[in-house]
């Protein structure tokens, strides 16, 4: 660590003009998550703080800051669909967070097409080209190392369908960056694509042998 390192203690702020936690966890995948409230109102709400927990069962989760309507819709109903947010669906998604009423359907306000799931209730965005339906497991309010509770709401998901279109599998495998993800970086508005031509090839070292 250089000696002119940036150093500060988040409870007493940042001093910069963004806060660079976000921008060093980056760029981070998004959770764009569609939901259905009791009464039936469709909700489509994309969040930053989202990712792959668990292999089996496969498990995924996203924060929510506060309790906002995919929160309460997955609590009533215990379902959720997530939805690949691409570069040609971004514009949508960005729409997809605008602060509305409960009441507003987002499909409807980002010009999406809300597809029945084939396990689920939640529709998912028929424009997106990988889905997973999920049945809730956790919601859990995060707390500070005080043991004090958060705003923060973080919802757990079992992913019991998957839907992948046909052509981002080659000989069998998904291929990421045909799928060309948008995921966000850092600063109040940066996101990230990648490409084929930052792949690069890293074998997982063999675990070492015991010694008899």
């Amino acid at each position: 660590m250089p000696n002119n390192a940036h150093f500060y203690e988040p409870a007493a702020g940042h001093g910069l003009p963004h806060s660079p936690f976000n921008s060093i966890i980056a760029p981070r995948p998004i959770g764009w998550i569609s939901s259905r409230s009791a009464d039936g109102v469709l909700n489509l709400a994309p969040y930053s703080f989202f990712n792959a927990f668990s292999y089996t069962p496969p498990l995924i989760g996203f924060a929510s800051i506060g309790e906002k309507d995919s929160v309460t819709n997955i609590r009533e109903t215990g379902e959720f669909c997530w939805n690949l947010a691409t570069r040609d669906l971004a514009e949508a998604m960005n729409e997809s967070a605008r602060i509305v009423d409960k009441q507003v359907d987002e499909f409807a306000l980002a010009g999406l097409t809300p597809a029945p799931s084939r396990i689920i209730d939640v529709p998912h965005v028929a424009e997106a080209r990988v889905v997973f339906e999920c049945r809730a497991t956790q919601i859990i309010r995060l707390e500070d190392a005080a043991g004090v509770p958060t705003e923060t709401r973080m919802v757990f998901g079992e992913v019991v369908g998957v839907h992948i279109d046909r052509e981002l599998l080659v000989d069998g495998i998904y291929q990421t960056a045909l799928a060309d993800p948008v995921s966000r970086g850092g600063g109040p508005a940066t996101y990230f694509t990648i490409s084929e031509e930052s792949r690069f090839e890293m074998p997982r070292p063999e675990a070492r042998r015991s010694e008899a």
